[in-house]
């Protein structure tokens, strides 16, 4: 029996942007290895007019032009997938995200299943302005209404949700991450840095990923060490852009956006420690990808990392904390070492994308009424998959 799936709520696939893109990307081969057929809607580059369908290594490909820019163009773009996803009826509908919500009551009304994964709590972000808050708060509480079970990446998130819907509607579920144990340590030539001699920060640069806090706590003092931060940064039109830059020593380096994978790795791999400042979310990719290198880990201290990251990360809640802890590893081979180690315990004990992927694919077979057990691991809709909830 053919069993075919939608995924909607991203850019689309290659990734090339995010998180969510990178997980469409594996879950969507993921299946297709294991015989379903996948659509993913994809969002066609600026300026495209013609909507197209292809084939990309086995996954149905719908593109749909952007016609406009911005939040208007992306609300238009998951309109219009929304209603092709109901009109061609798949099995199911994995929509990533509950930014557009509202549009999912159109999925429920023409019968069709849709499982959400619920993301963050993207309305407590502090970018958005009040009437954009507004919108998100509405339309996650419209999103446990409508969808038909819910996923969260974090035990902290399903708990929230369990405040609007009932605990057996949800799974939690983390974001996945790959080992990494083998790069180029030639890249770092590329950025005069040395391995084991800088830190790592790899975030979005606004306020609530603590960028800030971070880059003044790493300037505090002279290191004979770097601070490589990955990041867009336009301190030209951003006002916190340019807090940023200026609170930064000459140690402090600003690559700017890497996206391409084998330099990303390298980068992590070789890091003294990596350093995450973010204070909303669920499972950030980033910290998973932390964990998959083996990195010592120095997290903003909230309930979200603390999960993620595990009892031997160390964690700040102030510049001068942040300083401490940072001084502290670079003085310390053998607690780095000690750290390092228990990194890689903690990806391995439930992170790793095929563990991940699984798991989604057993909760897909029970919406389907399929019954099927994975691995001997089909965990109960109340609980998380790797029973740490």
């Amino acid at each position: 029996m053919d069993k075919t799936i939608a995924i909607l709520g991203t850019r689309g696939i290659p990734a090339s942007h995010g998180g969510f893109e990178t997980f469409a990307e594996r879950l969507a081969l993921y299946l297709v290895e294991r015989g379903w057929r996948v659509t993913v809607y994809c969002q066609g580059l600026e300026g495209d007019e013609i909507r197209y369908e292809d084939v990309w290594k086995g996954v149905h490909r719908i593109v749909i032009p952007a016609r406009r820019q911005g939040a208007l163009g992306t609300m238009e773009f998951d309109w219009q997938c929304v209603r092709d996803a109901a009109r061609r009826k798949p099995d199911l509908t994995l929509t990533l995200g509950y930014n557009t919500a509202v549009f999912c009551l159109w999925l429920r009304l023409m019968g069709v299943t849709n499982l959400i994964n619920m993301d963050g709590l993207e309305w407590h972000r502090q970018k958005w302005r009040f009437h954009e808050r507004a919108w998100l708060w509405a339309n996650e509480r419209i999103g446990c209404w409508v969808g038909n079970h819910l996923i969260a990446d974090h035990p902290a998130i399903a708990d929230h949700l369990a405040t609007r819907v009932t605990r057996a509607k949800i799974t939690m579920i983390p974001y996945g991450g790959d080992r990494v144990d083998c790069s180029d340590e030639v890249t770092l030539e590329l950025y005069g840095i040395r391995s084991d001699n800088y830190g790592i920060v790899i975030a979005r640069p606004e306020p609530e990923n603590s960028i800030l806090e971070i880059v003044q706590a790493f300037s505090k003092q002279r290191r004979d060490a770097k601070l490589v931060v990955l990041g867009t940064f336009d301190s030209d039109r951003n006002a916190y852009h340019q807090e940023v830059i200026s609170a930064a020593s000459e140690e402090v380096l600003f690559v700017g956006p890497i996206y391409e994978r084998s330099t990303l790795n390298a980068l992590r791999q070789h890091a003294r420690f990596y350093l995450h400042g973010h204070r909303v979310g669920g499972t950030n990719p980033s910290l998973v990808e932390a964990l998959g290198a083996g990195n010592a880990v120095i997290a903003h201290d909230n309930v979200f990392n603390r999960w993620v990251a595990g009892a031997h990360a160390r964690f700040f809640d102030s510049v001068s904390k942040c300083e401490e802890h940072m001084s502290a590893l670079f003085g310390n081979d053998e607690e780095v070492s000690v750290m390092r180690a228990a990194t890689i315990a903690q990806f391995e004990s439930g992170f790793q994308w095929e563990r991940v992927l699984g798991a989604y694919e057993a909760l897909f077979h029970r919406q389907m009424g399929l019954g099927v057990r994975l691995g001997g691991m089909a965990p109960a809709r109340s609980e998380s998959v790797d029973g740490r909830l």
